[in-house]
């Protein structure tokens, strides 16, 4: 090599390898930040934010059952995300869930329609020695098949509770509708076709009212539409609602905790499961109006589109605020005079922070047995509980419900007793 070749060949000066150090510790530290942001991880776990009156009943509850005051962990390195819970839940529902064995029951509705539900018999004694059902109302097109569903049951069935679990109308793959409607976001009339029959089958059973999402303002509105619905009833436990479908549509459409992403999610279940009952819902209209619904249908985008097109329509309602209006549970409420447990999470991705100050109205009220159990983590249906990355089959959810339920077991079994005391009375191992 000349000289004059070699003096055209630089070395790299030495403040370059240190430069491009620190490019890499700049990016790994932007990646951890945006890390810790997006999964939460410096938000603390705290105590649950109860809300309730001081009545002897609470008292009880409060002494007697600890998953009410427990304070709720979740999987340290994801379980802070309410994103990261929900997308869990929607995408695997549950670990390793159970096949509980449960037997299909058929009921012939008035007008036409065939709703289901399926009947899972307890795996032992109640440690009351009651009789005592859950009757269950999934979320939006769930059904008894669902993993979040069936590890509720297998845990309650080892609980000796009997569980009967409406499957929502038209939410089966299997099972054709008999006539032109499927469930809507308010009908109690599955669910009280259900409840009318264990009631029948059962003459000496108790029951518990459970619902999930969905379910939970149907459960609420069956409660509060007719006095005669809560006979029997020992208490109703609803799990991340939203309580009035009115307010919730704006919220929906807004960007912020992706509520809008989540809205078009939602709405394209539901169009596949009314595109897979379109024979049922849609042969006795017109060709024109088939093929306009379902132009509409299409292109929809979100659940109010799809409820403006075709669910409000299977009840007669005029407009998309009449539907809403008279669906939503939060106009029935306050008629719940049974002991009534709300769940919800403060992370919940559909849930607004503006829809909980419903509960908590609900809960304040001097006359009421009520008790609403915010946390701080848990998403929409999550709830998952685990060390630091794997979660366990049994969520916080499922442990809380039973708790709750078997607490109000003890009560009534008690309650001349206890309401006879200063709030001292604990309950008694069978």
């Amino acid at each position: 090599m000349s000289a004059h070749e070699s003096s055209s060949v630089h070395p790299l000066s030495p403040e370059m390898p240190a430069m491009f150090d620190g490019m890499k510790l700049a990016a790994v530290a932007t990646v951890l930040y945006v890390l810790v942001r997006c999964l939460n991880l410096k938000s603390p776990t705290a105590p649950p934010d109860l809300t309730f009156q001081d009545t002897a009943l609470n008292r009880f509850l409060l002494k007697s059952c600890s998953q009410l005051t427990k304070e709720y962990i979740p999987p340290l390195l994801w379980g802070k995300s309410g994103h990261l819970q929900t997308a869990l839940y929607g995408k695997l529902g549950r670990v390793s869930a159970p096949h509980p064995c449960g037997v299909r029951k058929y009921l012939p509705m008035m007008d036409g329609a065939t709703a289901t539900f399926d009947l899972f018999e307890p795996l032992g004694d109640h440690q009351t020695g009651e009789d005592i059902t859950m009757v269950i109302c999934p979320g939006i097109g769930n059904h008894s098949e669902k993993h979040y569903i069936r590890t509720f049951v297998d845990h309650s069935q080892k609980e000796g509770y009997r569980c009967a679990v409406l499957n929502h109308l038209g939410a089966l793959p299997n099972i054709e509708l008999t006539s032109p409607r499927m469930f809507t976001y308010g009908c109690t009339w599955e669910y009280s076709a259900m409840v009318g029959y264990i009631k029948r089958a059962y003459p000496h059973t108790k029951l518990v009212v459970v619902g999930f999402s969905l379910g939970g303002n149907i459960v609420c509105k069956f409660l509060g539409e007719n006095r005669t619905n809560q006979e029997r009833v020992l208490c109703c436990v609803s799990v991340c609602q939203g309580y009035s479908a009115l307010r919730a549509q704006e919220t929906f459409l807004q960007w912020d905790h992706f509520r809008r992403f989540y809205n078009f999610l939602m709405a394209d279940n539901m169009k596949k499961i009314i595109l897979s009952h379109r024979s049922g819902l849609f042969g006795g209209a017109s060709v024109m109006s088939i093929e306009a619904d379902l132009s509409r249908l299409f292109t929809a985008t979100s659940l109010m589109h799809i409820d403006d097109i075709i669910m409000r329509k299977f009840h007669g309602h005029r407009s998309l605020k009449e539907y809403y209006e008279k669906e939503s549970c939060v106009h029935y409420i306050h008629n719940v005079n049974v002991p009534l447990l709300l769940v919800n999470s403060a992370d919940d991705p559909l849930v607004h922070d503006s829809l909980l100050n419903i509960p908590r109205t609900l809960a304040g009220n001097q006359e009421a047995q009520r008790h609403l159990r915010l946390t701080l983590h848990g998403g929409h249906l999550g709830f998952f509980e685990g060390a630091v990355l794997f979660p366990q089959p049994l969520t916080w959810m499922d442990k809380v419900i039973v708790g709750y339920t078997n607490a109000m077991c003890h009560w009534e079994k008690q309650k001349p007793q206890c309401q006879s005391q200063t709030g001292s009375c604990l309950p008694q191992t069978a």
